[in-house]
């Protein structure tokens, strides 16, 4: 399988067609054959009408032809049509981090190959798990190799071990504390900007949900919102597509605040009187008819702290900080996982079991005391256990009493609590949690 451009520019087409591909395969019979396509505009153009032609007619390229760069182009086709596309964009964004191997033929391929790939890759100026999702991908290409394929990389599998780097500062999570939060909402002058803080604060939306947010996604009656579907960042205001969400947990129903149920129901008010009938409910919240571009809450909150002098951080960590406000404010991890549309707790105890360390601590704390306390009551200096010898009076008192009824769950029920608690329980708990956070303010502002 080969691309190649005509240098004889004579032998060029009319309109200037130059590049074509050739294919070796075996027929039906197991002859050898040689396809040469027709001359193409662009290189481009050639390797799509040769992965057409490889499709169409199903024939078994030889392997010996095969190069690395042949079979992730493969991988591409095979994967088109079964994952969304913000994940296939992620394959074509990784391409250049896989070009030492490109020119290696699948029957040469093996450790040392891998070896330099490695060495190459890790001189990047990138992070460590940046450098292990590349590896996972190029896994993915060779697990992909050996299953449709055949080929056989098991040297190269036993060797494929993470990177590390034991110089490299590990990122710390950067979020706001819920009195920064209020230091930078109470300097957002616009409606929409601090709807749209608050929604990421109080909410957790990731900044994909957030542009995807419509009105008629919101329950004015429950004080609910409903995530169903996301704008990626990746797409402008003008070319966007709504996705699906990342995962089937992140479809959620999450509670509104009453601080920015307030302020969302002002917002909208404003909107239907200011573009009459024009509105509907099937506008985005923080755009109109058009999703806000991805860049401008960023770049307006930027603004805002470096006037009142607080420290920046990602639109994405106003979700973390989200997180550490439900946490501190007595959360526990299914709840928060929950909250966040997390599909596994797993996710949510690797990133946020440093916000339960002081829980932790807590909890150990109140035990400790607690067991002091029970053995401090237990201990009786210098005195004798009293016995008491019952009489036949309280022998017949207590044959008297009745034996309490029994409490019996039939297997076919659960204990269960329906989706609607939660949602109260959180509404309750933010509610109460920002009531108490202003009250000590106001009392630390006094004294």
């Amino acid at each position: 399988m080969s691309v190649i451009q005509e240098k004889n520019k004579n032998k060029w087409t009319r309109d200037g067609r130059s590049w074509s591909f050739r294919v070796y395969y075996k027929d039906i019979r197991g002859i050898r054959r040689q396809h040469q396509s027709i001359m193409y505009k662009t290189k481009k153009e050639a390797i799509e009408a040769e992965r057409e032609w490889l499709n169409k007619e199903n024939v078994h390229v030889q392997k010996k032809n095969l190069t690395f760069k042949d079979l992730y182009n493969l991988f591409y086709d095979f994967q088109k049509t079964r994952v969304k596309e913000t994940t296939f964009m992620t394959y074509i964004d990784r391409v250049p981090y896989l070009q030492p191997l490109d020119q290696v033929r699948l029957t040469d391929f093996s450790l040392k190959h891998y070896e330099y790939w490695r060495k190459w890759i890790n001189e990047k100026p990138i992070k460590s798990s940046t450098k292990n999702d590349i590896q996972k991908f190029l896994k993915a290409i060779l697990n992909f190799g050996t299953k449709v394929h055949k080929y056989n990389f098991d040297d190269v599998y036993q060797n494929m071990t993470s990177f590390t780097d034991p110089n490299e500062e590990p990122r710390e999570m950067d979020f706001y504390t819920y009195e920064e939060f209020l230091q930078f909402i109470k300097n957002v002058p616009d409606l929409k900007y601090r709807c749209l803080f608050k929604t990421l604060f109080y909410c957790g939306l990731r900044n994909g949900e957030m542009r995807g947010l419509k009105w008629s996604r919101i329950d004015w009656n429950d004080k609910q919102l409903k995530v169903l579907t996301q704008i990626p960042t990746k797409y402008s205001s003008r070319h966007f597509k709504e996705t699906t969400l990342k995962t089937n947990g992140s479809k959620r129903t999450i509670p509104i605040a009453d601080d920015l149920y307030r302020d969302l129901e002002k917002y909208h008010k404003e909107l239907k009187e200011l573009y009459k009938e024009d509105f509907t409910d099937d506008w985005y919240v923080f755009g109109d008819y058009l999703p806000i571009v991805a860049d401008n809450p960023h770049a307006y909150q930027i603004n805002i702290c470096n006037h009142i002098g607080l420290k920046i951080i990602r639109l994405h960590d106003f979700r973390h900080s989200c997180a550490s406000f439900l946490i501190n404010n007595g959360a526990d991890i299914l709840t928060v996982a929950k909250f966040l549309g997390h599909s596994k707790i797993e996710e949510t105890l690797e990133t946020y079991a440093h916000l339960y360390r002081g829980k932790l601590s807590d909890i150990v704390n109140l035990t400790n005391k607690i067991s002091k306390d029970t053995e401090n009551s237990l201990e009786s200096p210098n005195k004798e256990p009293i016995i008491s010898t019952p009489t036949d009076d309280t022998t017949e008192t207590i044959n008297n009493i009745e034996e309490p009824p029994k409490c019996e769950i039939r297997p076919d029920e659960k204990l269960q609590y329906d989706n609607q608690t939660i949602l109260n329980a959180l509404h309750t708990l933010i509610t109460n949690a920002i009531n108490v956070n202003q009250q000590e303010n106001m009392i630390t502002k006094n004294s």
